[in-house]
């Protein structure tokens, strides 16, 4: 009975130390730089995303938090790398939809799980754009399936990867309209963009981000959105509903994350800081040029999300024929 009582006691005091380290960790967090980890290469949406959160959370915490570009492998790198990081606050990771959901899809083996990270909150939200290079002989949607039908094969689409949002999405587009479209996978949306530009393809299911400003100066050209609205920022180009296609197209989202493991206390502060930099005017502007919606929230929506997401890529993959790698 009194080793049992010893063990009782010993067992509380060790408790007890944890939280009261954990607590003065908290209080004395950062006190030093945080790495955020951005798993894409710089100038696509992921990265701008990143360095918008970077700033706000330097600005909260009063330390440097500083985004570090691990692209490649559709975001899988940069995920590995991230679930690998000691859990001490000091690692971030700017997860997607694309790197969360679908990867668990599109790839037989993966060297990293979605249970290695604890969520933080969502910090972003959009639709893509349908792009095309000025030389396509379409305005719109339907002349674009019309051309692809006469053309098997013969287009050919970038996305940022295999597995990214961008290559899902082409998919789907595929098998809904019953076109071959040949795929071309970039390491980044803002590479496919950049190929587009110059002709070397023919069309992209694009982020905003990179190029809403060439969609803008009338270099490319915006045939629909897949968001079930218009976007503020291209308010003349249609949705994919308004061109004919109906059918639902994989959502697109970014979320705050850290390693498994990492205090709670720490997630907390970080979660109360985005909660409440996202109500900012100045970040929601920005966010309405790039054509993105401002979200935030609790560890338990994004859970919510990655679910719902499991559930929609579930169907979608299993439609559209898509075989995981």
């Amino acid at each position: 009975m009194k080793t049992q009582r010893s063990f009782r006691l010993h067992s509380a005091v060790a408790a007890l130390s944890c939280l009261v380290a954990f607590g003065a960790a908290a209080q004395s967090y950062p006190s030093k730089p945080v790495r955020m980890i951005a798993p894409f290469p710089p100038g696509g949406t992921s990265d701008v995303v990143a360095r918008l959160i970077a700033q706000k959370l330097t600005d909260a915490l009063g330390r440097q938090v500083v985004v570090e570009n691990r692209g490649g492998a559709a975001a899988n790198i940069g995920h590995e790398i991230a679930a690998k990081a000691a859990p001490d606050g000091y690692t971030l990771l700017l997860t997607s939809g694309a790197a969360m959901v679908n990867n668990q899809f599109l790839y037989k083996k993966l060297n990293w799980e979605p249970a290695e990270f604890t969520p933080i909150s969502m910090v972003a939200s959009a639709g893509m754009v349908l792009v095309v290079h000025p030389s396509v002989p379409a305005t719109n949607v339907t002349q674009l399936i019309a051309l692809a039908r006469a053309r098997p094969d013969r287009l050919s689409a970038g996305s940022g990867g295999v597995g990214t949002t961008s290559h899902v999405t082409l998919e789907v587009f595929k098998s809904v309209t019953k076109t071959r479209i040949t795929h071309v996978p970039y390491k980044g949306g803002a590479l496919a963009v950049t190929d587009l530009l110059g002709g070397q393809i023919d069309l992209v299911f694009s982020d905003m981000v990179p190029s809403v400003p060439h969609v803008q100066s009338g270099r490319l050209r915006a045939l629909a959105v897949t968001s079930d609205q218009r976007s503020a920022t291209l308010p003349n180009v249609p949705t994919m509903p308004e061109s004919g296609v109906n059918n639902a197209f994989p959502s697109q989202w970014w979320a705050m994350v850290a390693p498994r493991g990492t205090p709670a206390a720490i997630l907390s502060r970080i979660n109360t800081d985005i909660v409440q930099f996202m109500k900012a005017p100045d970040i929601q502007e920005k966010y309405t040029a790039l054509g993105l919606f401002a979200r935030s929230g609790t560890p338990e929506q994004v859970l919510e999300t990655i679910k719902a997401g499991m559930a929609e890529m579930r169907e979608i993959v299993k439609a559209a024929g898509i075989q995981p790698e």
